[in-house]
């Protein structure tokens, strides 16, 4: 899996690609958590669950169908706060942000895949090219290998997200 920085990036990049009118700090902040969510299945090592399970790591929590629900969820709680993004937007935003993490998980070189089609099947995915070095969990992380992995990201996830921006705010500039 990328990392929860990545993860987070990646969250709060689609926030960018939003109208302006659109976008507030509660909408990047919600779309960065968002992004992360998924993880929160680690939970199922402490409670016996297997990986491969379907509720196991990036299992149910990584599927598509969760992404569209927890991200219903979501649109609606920011919806009621008065945000400024219309409900189907913040609802589109939220949906993508929580199934790039699955779709990012699917790019790594690690790992059992992801059921990106759970409920409907427990088939788990990888996508034919996988750039990006697995994370090592927990304390592991703070060695080469976590190193490692954070060039890996910088270099398939967090260049492609500087670039956008880049390029968003240039297009912006020249609207003005």
């Amino acid at each position: 899996m990328p990392t929860v920085f990545t993860h987070a990036l990646a969250g709060a990049t689609l926030v960018r690609c939003l109208p302006k009118a659109w976008r507030s700090p509660r909408l990047y902040a919600l779309a960065a958590l968002a992004a992360m969510l998924p993880d929160l299945d680690v939970v199922t090592f402490r409670l016996g669950i297997p990986y491969a399970d379907q509720f196991g790591h990036r299992g149910a929590s990584h599927s598509l169908f969760a992404a569209a629900f927890f991200g219903l969820l979501l649109a609606a709680g920011h919806a009621a706060r008065r945000g400024r993004a219309p409900f189907l937007a913040a609802w589109a935003v939220l949906l993508a942000a929580i199934a790039s993490h699955a779709l990012l998980d699917a790019c790594t070189d690690g790992g059992e895949g992801v059921a990106l089609l759970w409920p409907f099947s427990d088939t788990r995915f990888f996508f034919p090219v996988t750039p990006i070095s697995v994370s090592p969990i927990g304390a592991h992380f703070f060695s080469a290998r976590g190193g490692h992995t954070l060039m890996s990201e910088a270099l398939w996830v967090g260049l492609p997200c500087l670039l956008l921006w880049l390029l968003l705010s240039l297009r912006s500039r020249t609207k003005e």
